[in-house]
């Protein structure tokens, strides 16, 4: 019979980025109410306060750190904050991600280039980097980065949203090799289209919305709690034996 312990999260440091909306709070949420500390990172701390404050309100523990993970400076104190408070990370979650221009990638403006790529690639990087000692530490960890369909099969017009995503599978990938012999695994979710304010303009484009629904053997678009099974499962001791891969979460579209 299995062991419904083995998805429980009692008593781990969890740590999730852009965790202030979407996904990241639907996923901090969770990791809440299974019993883990959470450390909620986002550019604005009213947006993290706000989410600490429903968790601790449903009997939680929360820790709300103002970062913007495309710069170096503030990861680092965001790794040191949550090290100082609890001695250390046991679960890391790379969800911020940005996309400020939807354009060909012939057309694209470097400088649009440059913040998605620090953002949605350098910054898991970075985090990973900080993270992965106290972890090694520790004998144990799982990092899971939230990467996109996007980054399998790149949609027209998000060209560099779906380099960011790809490299970041392949880190995932390369970091599950390297991390692996010390016991911590790294894994990647790849969400199909979400209904979270970052998705607005797909969301509200008929035409875009339409195919790529149409696509879906379940026939409708995402909700930021369906990718909680996944992350759930992903930070847990029910995937002890999974490193290095990437769960698609996008109701059959890449079927």
């Amino acid at each position: 019979m299995a062991d419904p312990d083995r998805f429980a999260l009692a008593g781990r440091r969890t740590l999730v980025t852009g965790a202030s909306r979407g996904i990241g709070r639907a996923i901090a949420c969770a990791f809440a109410a299974a019993g883990a500390r959470v450390a909620l990172a986002s550019r604005k701390p009213e947006g993290v306060e706000a989410v600490a404050r429903e968790i601790e309100g449903a009997g939680g523990t929360a820790l709300p750190i103002a970062a913007h993970v495309g710069r170096r400076d503030d990861i680092d104190r965001l790794v040191e904050r949550v090290a100082a408070a609890w001695g250390g990370v046991d679960v890391l979650v790379n969800n911020a991600g940005t996309n400020p221009a939807m354009a060909p990638l012939a057309e694209l403006d470097e400088a649009v280039w440059d913040k998605v790529l620090a953002v949605n690639l350098k910054g898991p990087f970075l985090l990973c980097q900080r993270v992965a000692p106290l972890m090694v530490a520790a004998g144990r960890g799982s990092i899971i980065n939230v990467s996109s369909v996007g980054g399998i099969d790149p949609a027209p017009l998000l060209g560099a949203y779906g380099v960011s995503k790809a490299g970041l599978i392949a880190l995932t990938k390369a970091l599950a090799r390297e991390l692996g012999p010390s016991g911590v695994r790294v894994n990647a979710i790849a969400p199909g289209l979400i209904d979270t304010q970052f998705s607005a303009a797909l969301m509200q484009s008929r035409s875009i919305y339409k195919a790529s629904v149409g696509r879906t053997a379940l026939g409708r678009h995402g909700l930021p709690e369906d990718l909680v099974g996944a992350a759930l499962f992903l930070a847990s001791d029910a995937s002890a034996y999974l490193t290095g891969q990437t769960l698609v979460v996008d109701g059959g579209g890449r079927l």
